[in-house]
């Protein structure tokens, strides 16, 4: 895993940004580092938001992350890259791949033992979108901070 700084924002201003690159050949460990990458950008958030994320929104925005970079790792060639942009009220979880095919959610099928990935994203999220990138592509979703 590399940490960067990423140049492309999907907010205007984020209050707080950070990027980090994961690939198949930990073992399966890229998904609980990009995880535990999450929670620690979310406890550090607490230097530019009036209060601490929640412990359900923080659950919720890890959940978000190992869904995307799994569905990256499992299902493109090479490493992938976790953007993170904090924002007043809402998280922006942004991984770039090198697979140009966006993610196809299926239809609910409880017989169905895994690939419920984007459902759950598309589920907990505000919004949920694919785009173009020079090498792949950037799914990006939009999870709100604020409680329930």
């Amino acid at each position: 895993m590399t940490d960067a700084i990423i140049a492309e924002r999907a907010l205007p201003e984020p209050l707080l940004s950070a990027g980090a690159v994961y690939d198949d050949g930990s073992g399966g460990g890229a998904i609980a580092a990009a995880r535990a990458f999450t929670a620690d950008f979310l406890e550090k958030a607490t230097a530019v938001l009036p209060a601490p994320v929640e412990n359900e929104r923080v659950e919720l925005a890890q959940l978000v992350v190992s869904e995307l970079v799994t569905n990256a790792i499992r299902h493109t060639a090479g490493p992938c890259r976790l953007l993170l942009e904090l924002g007043r009220d809402a998280l922006e979880i942004s991984v770039f791949d090198q697979e140009a095919a966006a993610p196809v959610p299926r239809g609910h099928d409880p017989r169905r033992i895994g690939q419920h990935g984007v459902e759950i994203v598309v589920a907990v999220c505000e919004s949920l979108t694919v785009e173009p990138a020079p090498e792949g592509k950037r799914v990006r979703a939009r999870l709100s901070l604020l409680p329930e």
